[in-house]
């Protein structure tokens, strides 16, 4: 007899449970089409429905326990001469078989069975939904075994071939730093399949439809997305019929990468007592892979500076990201000339007021203009007579570390290094900064630009602190109006600095966690919207009455919904900390969703 094949539920490569079939194999149609299995005369008897299922192996027996020795997916073949005599004993056969998953039995007529196999058999393969295929001429069994295992092991070297193409690609992409659009588009070349990448609050970051209606595949996005909930790192979830893995790197997730299998949208169902259906395996690598090259593509960043320019970025973005031991940032700042130790640090980031103007430029002149912001910082710092660390920070802000003797310095160093930077930039307004300083909408002098500080520290294991508050107060700043030399925190409001915290994933995940279940309740009840009836009490300083008639509804029915939303989150509407708490989530639900 030829071997079983291994139980399901196995693990792949990627760590995932490998449950579902993989499209590799031929389907029990397919095998009957094969010129051995027609020499055979074959003719379907019983579970016509079935004959679509895959075919992992070819088994065969002339025994009636064969069914402990299989592991489902199977064609078995037979004569039928080791098979039971009476009734119960056939039904038993065809039930051990059904409930084993094996996909479809054929039996040779002639040595058992001459004009049909017993109508009690058929009978109960129908009732099972189990393939019995009689074949009315002798036929070799091996010759059929031959040809099918002949067919598995091309397929599998198909897939095999196109697993090598899948890591080939993405190591191709990550080392050109490929950008998130290329990898989706890649990723869906492919798949032939439409995939998205949100972040964790179900916002569209890329996507790619694959020649699909992108209208479609995005409408309601949020609300679907809230729906598919696969379980494990990466995992399909069958009700949706999307492939979904976590997007993020050094413990940081940030999103989901999903891929839509099948891509007509059609999931395919799983036959009682047969395993998940679910997507190829080369698939589950393939979304894994461009994951990976995503968050590796967020990691890194190329920029041509000097050697001593880079090392000044290295230590801020260290400093920023964590990414070395503090102590190693000072020891290297010091050999710089710049000590950190020992001294009051304050935090400031420098940027353009418009983002827009960079893209009117092209990429190689908004680089151009980043630079010589970046110059005019540091030249700043050296006619202030300050020391820092001065470096660009990401594409748009340029951020410096100063380092005072005292707290008693800081404002007055604050003031010094805006009047330095103003009296540089208008001095540059002529000379080599003037392409990338001159605001072209104004015609003369230099862009508009925000100078924002954080909060002094006293020590260089809370620098993060300030620079991270710097660059929060600058991006909330660009909606402010007033022309002050220096932004502090105080000048910006709550819903400014959500707004510019909308990318954060702690911020993303706070969010989640505090509304995420009312959101999903909504995405399930769409006519309902509860977070509407939660935003009108919180808005309307808990003031029941006032709430309801903002929303339009009666206070009996008003006070229903609030009932149902305390048990939803499982809070007390009534407590000052819960209700502050789900205010703020709304506020940056908000930003999040914010254009």
């Amino acid at each position: 007899m030829s071997p079983a094949v291994p139980a399901r539920g196995g693990k792949s490569s990627s760590g995932v449970t490998d449950g579902s079939v993989s499209a590799v194999f031929p389907t029990v149609r397919e095998i009957l089409a094969l010129d051995p299995v027609r020499h055979g005369a074959p003719r379907v008897v019983a579970g016509d429905d079935g004959l679509d299922r895959p075919v992992r192996w070819v088994h065969v027996a002339e025994v009636p326990d064969i069914a402990t020795l299989l592991g489902g997916g199977e064609l078995v073949l037979t004569t039928g001469i080791g098979l039971p005599a009476d009734d119960a004993g056939l039904r038993a056969f065809i039930g051990d078989l059904a409930d084993v998953g094996v996909s479809g039995l054929v039996v040779e007529l002639g040595r058992r069975y001459l004009s049909g196999v017993p109508r009690v058999m058929a009978a109960a393969a129908d009732r099972r939904g189990l393939p019995l295929v009689e074949l009315r001429r002798a036929t070799p069994f091996v010759r059929i075994t031959e040809a099918v295992h002949a067919l598995i092991v091309d397929a599998q070297l198909t897939e095999l071939r196109a697993t090598e193409e899948i890591h080939q690609r993405f190591n191709d992409l990550s080392v050109e730093g490929a950008d998130t659009a290329e990898v989706i588009r890649q990723a869906a070349e492919l798949s032939g399949c439409p995939v998205v990448l949100e972040n964790l609050s179900r916002q569209v970051l890329g996507y790619d439809p694959a020649g699909e209606s992108a209208e479609l595949l995005l409408d309601g996005w949020e609300q679907h997305s809230r729906r598919i909930r696969p379980a494990g790192r990466t995992a399909y979830d069958l009700d949706s019929g999307w492939l979904v893995t976590t997007v993020g790197a050094r413990g940081q997730d940030w999103g989901r990468l999903l891929l839509r299998w099948p891509a007509s949208g059609d999931v395919p169902s799983a036959q009682a007592g047969e395993p998940t259906v679910g997507p190829p395996t080369r698939l589950t690598i393939l979304i894994e892979r461009a994951a990976s090259t995503l968050a590796l593509g967020r990691l890194i960043r190329r920029d041509a500076e000097g050697l001593e320019r880079q090392i000044h970025r290295t230590l801020l973005t260290a400093l920023l990201d964590h990414s070395r031991p503090v102590d190693e940032v000072g020891l290297r700042a010091k050999a710089l000339g710049v000590v950190l130790d020992r001294r009051h640090l304050v935090g400031v980031m420098v940027r353009h007021r418009a983002d827009d103007a960079a893209g009117e430029v092209g990429p190689e002149a908004a680089q151009a203009r980043l630079r010589d912001l970046a110059e005019a910082v540091g030249q700043a710092v050296r006619e202030a007579k300050l020391t820092a660390l001065t470096s660009a920070v990401d594409d748009h802000s340029v951020g410096a570390l100063l380092a005072l003797p005292d707290p008693a310095a800081e404002d007055r160093a604050l003031s010094a290094f805006a009047s330095a930077l103003h009296r540089v930039r208008l001095d540059a307004g002529t000379g080599r900064a003037s392409t990338a300083g001159v605001d072209p909408a104004r015609g003369a002098g230099p862009a508009a630009v925000i100078v924002a500080a954080g909060s002094g520290v006293g020590s260089l294991r809370e620098a993060r602190r300030s620079l991270v508050e710097a660059r929060q107060i600058a991006e909330a700043a660009r909606r402010d109006r007033r022309d002050l030399p220096i932004f502090r925190l105080p000048h910006v409001g709550l819903a400014g600095l959500l707004h510019l915290l909308r990318d954060e994933p702690r911020l993303q995940t706070f969010v989640e966690r505090e509304l995420g279940t009312l959101l999903e309740y909504d995405a399930r009840h769409p006519r309902e919207q509860l977070l509407d009836t939660l935003r009108a009490y919180l808005e309307q300083g808990r003031n029941k009455s006032a709430a309801a008639a903002v929303a339009h509804l009666s206070r009996p029915a008003f006070y229903e919904r609030l009932a149902r939303i305390a048990r939803i989150l499982d809070v007390d509407l009534d407590s000052v900390e819960a209700a502050l708490s789900l205010h703020v989530a709304l506020l940056a639900l908000e930003a999040v969703r914010a254009p």
